[in-house]
């Protein structure tokens, strides 16, 4: 077997487990998975150095889940039909980052992706590993569904690019690796992939800033007519890509 051949096979691989859970994690809603995240800023806020201040990353984007994406919105509709909309995530994602990518802003990007309902692939550079494998050792002791972030060889990106059912890619990268990113994700086939960018891995204006998640989720409509034939209630439920 090619080393190209194993590359997709493994990336696949937990492609699929991410997204075997996925559903399971996004059903919960966004209060459930908060609590879960509140958990995993705990476990963090133990640790030494930087992963302090990867924690209150976290607890920064719980609090603006709680505020812009955790009510739910009724919207007019005719007397006996009730209709809501709620976001929801979207499915899959890469998060990611070139030799910038710090510590707090992976657990920022994790921290968003998670929160709003998607599974996450994790590619870090080398020297990130370690702290990458603490953050999602920590994440897993929360009792969030197993697989529901993996990590995989930076080496393999590419590959995960070209080949994983993505909904979505995150990354903190220097602007001309964000262009080069992009043009790879422009070439796949199918439906565009959503394409979280920053280019500042010092002050990271986007990945702090209080609307970040919102990049990572999809709207949905949910239609309860209790006029029905013999007073049976039916539900309808539309989704959107767009955010």
């Amino acid at each position: 077997m090619s080393k190209g051949v194993q590359e997709m096979n493994e990336v696949m691989t937990l492609a699929t487990q991410c997204l075997a859970v996925w559903e399971e994690w996004n059903a919960e809603g966004v209060n459930s998975r908060a609590k879960h995240l509140a958990e995993w800023a705990d476990n963090l806020a133990m640790r030494e150095g930087d992963f302090a201040l990867a924690a209150d990353m976290i607890r920064f984007h719980l609090n603006q889940a709680n505020t812009l994406i955790a009510p739910v919105h009724l919207m007019p509709g005719p007397t006996g039909e009730t209709n809501e909309l709620y976001t929801a995530g979207r499915g899959l994602f890469v998060v990611t980052g070139d030799e910038t990518l710090s510590l707090i802003a992976l657990t920022g990007q994790l921290a968003a992706a998670l929160v709003t309902g998607n599974c996450v692939l994790v590619a870090v550079p080398a020297a990130l590993k370690h702290d990458a494998d603490a953050l999602l050792g920590d994440l897993v002791k929360t009792g969030v569904p197993s697989r529901l972030v993996s990590l995989i060889d930076v080496e393999t990106l590419d590959t995960a690019i070209a080949s994983a059912p993505l909904s979505g890619f995150a990354a903190v990268a220097n602007a001309s690796n964000l262009i080069e990113l992009n043009r790879k994700l422009a070439a796949r086939d199918g439906v565009l992939v959503q394409f979280v960018a920053e280019d500042d891995a010092q002050n990271l204006p986007l990945v702090a800033s209080p609307t970040y998640l919102l990049r990572f989720i999809t709207e949905r409509t949910r239609t309860i007519n209790v006029t029905a034939v013999g007073g049976n209630a039916t539900l309808l439920e539309l989704g959107s890509g767009e955010h």
